[in-house]
């Protein structure tokens, strides 16, 4: 690839890595007051955002190289922590902030919060609360492109290293294989499911390993390294689409924060937290980008836009319409319980 295109692309990378870090940092800000949890303080003021915040911030690198590398029409499904997959897969940033505020303009009308966010238009099947419980999603979509359409879209589904210790995961990684259906596997490793250590609780080799054990090809990658993920990503889901069956990238990455906004984190040496951050996915970016010559003003004014564009969408979110209480039951699935007396 010619230095100046590639050159080009990684400014874009940068900048939807900067887009995500913008995000998250405003949902975060935004998450705070009212709140106590493991022995902190409460602030004076309520928090704009209730609820429960997973926050991909230092995770950036997977969703922007993975999804630059996907078209509109291409699927994908996500996990507790999507913000980033969302973003990057071409989602409005306002209507995601003014779903976390719990308004009307929401994706799911305010109803759904942080942790079901989908946008349809853009091929995001929607976060998902319940961990593994986008890869059977993701692998009957797959399916279903194979099925009924014939073409080359794909699905790239979004799990982290806690996930492969579900049901779901063998269950889907072999109906992908089995099928050879159009799927590219995407597990962000950050090393903690949850609040344990993924290595502590995890038989065996970890998720490379098991997904070789049942023929899916596989690379591992320095999920930090922005580059690295969209050289992967380039060659698999280029593989996927000529018709190859499904494939697995594993990106070794880590998340800066608690498992939630209210988490601490100090199940971790704050050592381990200091040494991961100077692997920040954005500096080393930024870094290499420097290195090509790109002025620093040029970086800064890319930052800056990013900055403004998340803090005018949550402005306007703080602003919007609460959702009508007459809307409450609307688009709410039934279990079916009582509907037959």
């Amino acid at each position: 690839m010619e230095s100046a295109s590639r050159k080009g692309e990684l400014i874009e990378l940068y900048r939807m890595m900067l887009r995500i870090r913008a995000f998250e940092d405003a949902a975060e800000a935004a998450s705070q007051g009212g709140v106590a949890a493991w022995g902190q303080k409460t602030s004076a003021a309520p928090a704009k955002v209730r609820g429960p915040l997973h926050l991909s911030t230092g995770q950036e690198a997977v969703a922007a190289g993975v999804c630059a590398n996907l078209r509109r029409s291409d699927l994908i499904t996500s996990t507790h922590r999507g913000h980033g997959h969302t973003l990057a897969k071409g989602a409005d940033p306002y209507r995601m902030m003014a779903e976390l505020f719990g308004r009307a303009d929401g994706y799911n009308q305010g109803k759904g919060g942080s942790m079901h966010i989908a946008d349809f238009s853009v091929g995001m099947l929607g976060a998902n609360g319940v961990v593994a419980a986008g890869m059977p999603i993701a692998v009957g979509a797959a399916h279903a492109i194979k099925l009924q359409h014939g073409d080359d879209r794909i699905v790239a589904c979004f799990f982290g290293d806690g996930a492969i210790n579900r049901g779901p995961f063998l269950e889907t990684f072999n109906w992908a294989k089995v099928y050879q259906l159009p799927v590219l596997f995407v597990c962000e490793d950050n090393a903690y499911a949850a609040t344990t250590r993924s290595s502590s609780v995890t038989a065996g080799d970890g998720v490379c390993e098991r997904a070789r054990g049942i023929g899916i090809d596989v690379e591992s990658i320095d999920g930090n390294d922005v580059e690295a993920v969209d050289d992967a990503a380039a060659r698999l889901t280029g593989s996927i689409r000529k018709g190859d069956g499904p494939s697995l990238l594993h990106a070794r990455t880590y998340r800066f924060k608690g498992h939630v906004s209210v988490d601490p984190g100090t199940y971790r040496e704050q050592d381990e937290v200091d040494q991961a951050m100077c692997h920040d996915p954005i500096i080393l970016a930024m870094r290499k980008l420097s290195a090509q010559a790109v002025e620093q003003a040029v970086l800064d004014q890319i930052k800056q836009q990013a900055d403004q564009e998340m803090a005018d969408a949550l402005a306007r979110a703080n602003e919007a319409a609460w959702p009508l209480a007459s809307d409450a039951y609307l688009d709410v699935q039934t279990s079916g319980a009582g509907q037959w007396f």
